[in-house]
């Protein structure tokens, strides 16, 4: 039992109970923009950008992303047997069970081992991850064995998303004698430092913490000449693109540059320009939201909101569960709040340091806590299995947010549900 209020039998989330309701279909061409919770109790991040009776158009956004039309069935052109990659990587890659590339790696991988810049456009959960890692860690291999120079920076939007490319790089390098250091903010930097004057095959790090490293002398990133941007789409929108222009400023003009994004926008494209030479472009057909995903929205009904989260989260279907707030206090409070109520429940956010941040999501991932309660930027780039649910209990920002949020569930090929609350 998670709560100490009696377990509700009753469907808290269907069409019949909490005012749950869903409108008429909507056409995607307007993408409406989600505005601020004006009056929330936890804080708001930004001024409202409409009234509040423009929130309630969700619902009928809702209805509709729903019913998104299928995707073609993908067939892989090359099984990773296929790939001229070095043969211990190979094994490694086989002996994981690894044997059919997703559409990102299978399109990716080849462009990659060729030595192309490549843009790919794909949502997180696709498998870019390995797209980038195998290709560069067959080049650094080759690179060692010819006694040739072959460093690799990795830079990342968020420290989880880094410290998580870093555990896939170990997982893909196991007994092959590589060696990567992750420099994250919210960390000792004096360990980065220790670790970067022995091991620096491969730098995987946010943007502040990489350029701090560098203009105290410990990086140089002049005897690097392979660079991924990873979600360099969240890094523009965090405002670390002069960080970005900073670190490639002092790379070698010749260079291999890899740049991942979920979208692509004028200052994507400029970015592009900037950074890139003669591209390839590897766009992964999907849809905006996940045929597994169930959405609904959630009316309170005059209702306490806190208590019909509760109703919510006392359903035997919600096992594991990520709600999502929009401020680093009202995430932190609602993370209390529910625990005083009898649930097992942490937070992730900015304000939290770097330690907290990881044992909050190792009890998460380990199932020892049966919600996680975070903010758009902490749970940015996260890949954890089984999240059965996804609610909003603050409204996203933007429809980009929203499709970042409930793709939290639903991945693997397993069902998920996505609730709104809406007032």
């Amino acid at each position: 039992m998670y709560s100490e209020r009696p377990r509700s039998r009753g469907n808290n989330f269907s069409r019949h109970s909490h005012g749950v309701s869903v409108g008429p279909k909507r056409s995607f061409g307007s993408r409406p923009s989600f505005g601020s919770r004006g009056g929330s109790r936890f804080g708001s991040r930004k001024p409202a950008r409409r009234n509040q009776s423009t929130f309630n158009d969700i619902s009928r956004f809702v209805n509709k992303v729903t019913k998104a039309e299928e995707v073609e069935v993908f067939v892989p052109e090359h099984a990773f047997s296929d790939f001229a990659i070095h043969d211990a990587l190979k094994a490694v890659i086989l002996n994981k069970g690894y044997t059919t590339p997703t559409p990102i790696q299978d399109k990716s991988i080849p462009h990659i081992l060729a030595g192309l810049d490549v843009v790919g456009i794909a949502n997180t959960g696709t498998g870019k991850t390995a797209a980038f890692l195998i290709p560069l860690i067959h080049k650094v291999m080759i690179g060692i064995m010819a006694k040739r120079n072959e460093q690799v920076l990795i830079v990342a939007p968020t420290r989880e998303l880094a410290i998580q490319i870093d555990n896939e790089f170990k997982k893909f390098t196991d007994g092959l004698n590589l060696y990567s250091v992750c420099v994250v903010g919210g960390a000792p930097i004096n360990k980065q430092i220790r670790e970067l004057r022995v091991h620096n095959d491969f730098i995987i790090g946010t943007p502040g913490r990489i350029k701090d490293l560098m203009e105290q002398g410990y990086i140089n990133l002049s005897k690097f000449n392979t660079i991924v941007l990873d979600e360099a789409d969240r890094m523009l929108d965090m405002g670390f693109v002069n960080d970005m222009r900073f670190m490639m400023a002092k790379m070698p003009q010749v260079r291999h540059t890899l740049f991942f994004s979920a979208t692509l926008s004028k200052e994507i494209e400029q970015l592009i320009g900037e950074f890139l030479n003669n591209p390839v472009r590897v766009s992964v057909k999907t849809r905006d939201t996940s045929k597994n995903i169930d959405q609904d929205v959630v009316r309170t009904g005059g209702k306490d909101k806190l208590d019909v989260l509760h109703d919510i989260l006392n359903q035997p279907e919600c096992e594991k569960v990520i709600i999502f707030g929009r401020t680093k206090h009202g995430v932190e409070r609602l993370s209390d709040m529910l625990s005083k109520r009898g649930f097992k429940a942490d937070a992730i956010h900015g304000d939290k340091n770097h330690t907290g941040r990881q044992r909050a999501l190792g009890k998460f991932k380990d199932n020892h806590i049966q919600i996680l309660v975070a903010t758009d930027v902490a749970a940015r780039g996260l890949d954890i299995p089984n999240v059965s649910h996804v609610i909003n209990y603050d409204l996203p920002s933007t429809y980009e947010d929203y499709i970042h949020r409930i793709g939290r569930t639903g991945r693997a090929g397993k069902t998920g549900k996505a609730l709104t609350f809406i007032d």
